[in-house]
């Protein structure tokens, strides 16, 4: 029988939907909560893309790491991590050996849909705010991260596409999964 599974790290390509299923299926499951770009964010004082523009992507990926620690201890808590947390292997061995991952999938077209008008986002911002961003542009960023990235999300115990399935189908199909997880049934 396996073990009892305490932690679920949801990972994903920026806009794959981490922020709003994890919510939500936190509370189908009756567990927290936590977007770990938004816990660095208010403990820094800063957005993500001003510490990006301040103090570099080393300091970030820091301080990021020593917050992925300080959650591994968590019990019943759904982590959502940055697009980029899982390509680090130190990351991804402390996830691996803390949790479960589930990788919410999407397709390049899918994700510039949703990022095309968003400046949140370090890596896309210079293209959101350019006189005239072009998809292939965005596409060609997006293709280029994804080769890069999809090795180690793929790397992840559950796989989920969110391209063509509604936030509340995903996370019922992603709860029964979970669920199953969770008491150590599968």
């Amino acid at each position: 029988m396996a073990t009892a599974v305490e932690r679920i790290y949801l990972t994903g390509f920026m806009t794959s939907g981490k922020s709003t299923i994890g919510p939500i299926l936190a509370n189908v499951l009756g567990w927290d909560f936590k977007d770990l770009d938004r816990v660095i964010e208010e403990l820094e004082g800063n957005s993500v893309v001003d510490i990006f523009k301040k103090k570099g992507e080393t300091y970030f990926r820091d301080i990021e790491y020593t917050f992925l620690q300080k959650f591994t201890n968590s019990k019943n808590l759904i982590l959502a991590l940055g697009g980029g947390t899982i390509a680090f292997e130190r990351n991804l061995e402390l996830l691996n050996n803390s949790g479960k991952i589930v990788y919410l999938k999407s397709s390049p077209e899918m994700i510039y849909k949703r990022i095309k008008n968003k400046i949140d986002r370090p890596i896309f911002r210079d293209l959101v705010l350019s006189e005239n961003p072009k998809p292939e542009d965005f596409i060609e960023r997006i293709n280029k991260l994804l080769k890069e990235r999809e090795p180690f999300y793929l790397s992840a115990d559950i796989c989920i596409d969110t391209d063509k399935t509604s936030i509340g189908v995903t996370v019922d199909k992603l709860a029964k999964i979970l669920k199953r997880v969770i008491n150590g049934k599968d």
